[in-house]
């Protein structure tokens, strides 16, 4: 495309001439020629202000990303000791339960040598010529849930025979000198005809007791295999 410049002496500037002439303003000369200490100051505040900013920023994100990993750390931790707690809760009542359940047991084998115990002291204490013909309980009789306390306290009346009376008043030396019986009382005493013969009928009424751990004699089971 062919131009002609029809007025002498001007020159038609080039595209993009008007642009190549701009450009940024010098920040010291504009600084240099700002004369007013106010707005120097307020300029100066908010560089500092912008600063403070950008600084508070930074530290503030660097605390928070320590905060969230520690918060990690600790929700963990939390886990990990909320199953010891729940695994320790568990054995508890394991134990409780087997705590229970061994009272019972206990109470169950107070009960179930309370008799043993009293036939064999009386048995011993039986002198020559002398039987007996009945033994039962003289009060309520204890249950397997009671406790070794109260087994302590099963009254037992005793009714017997002896062809000789001092071989009764044997019985109740020797029956109230066991260390499983206490309160040994004769109630009664008379005489009898039986097989066509006197005989000396009594009833004496004693309370069980549990004896003093020297006079308990444990012997392990012993089991053969073959």
């Amino acid at each position: 495309m062919i131009e002609i410049n029809l007025l002498p002496g001007q020159r038609r500037k080039p595209a993009g001439a008007g642009l190549s002439g701009f450009k940024l303003p010098d920040l010291a000369t504009v600084v240099a020629q700002i004369k007013d200490p106010w707005l120097i100051g307020a300029i100066a505040a908010a560089v500092i202000g912008l600063g403070g900013n950008l600084l508070l920023f930074g530290i503030n994100t660097a605390r928070l990303t320590r905060a969230e990993s520690h918060l990690d750390a600790v929700k963990t931790e939390k886990s990990r000791y909320d199953a010891v707690v729940a695994q320790k809760r568990q054995q508890e009542r394991s134990r409780d339960s087997l705590a229970a359940e061994m009272a019972i047991i206990r109470g169950i084998d107070a009960d179930r040598y309370v008799w043993p115990h009293m036939l064999d002291q009386i048995t011993k204490a039986l002198p020559p010529y002398t039987w007996l013909t009945k033994v039962t309980p003289a009060g309520n009789a204890p249950t397997a849930a009671d406790t070794v306390t109260s087994m302590s306290n099963v009254l037992v009346s005793i009714d017997g025979r002896t062809v000789d009376i001092q071989a009764y008043t044997t019985f109740l030396r020797q029956l109230a000198a066991s260390p499983w019986f206490t309160d040994v009382n004769p109630t009664q005493a008379g005489t009898v005809i039986e097989s066509d013969r006197p005989v000396t009928a009594f009833n004496v009424t004693a309370r069980f007791k549990v004896a003093d751990s020297v006079y308990i004699r444990t012997v392990p089971l012993v089991e053969s295999v073959r």
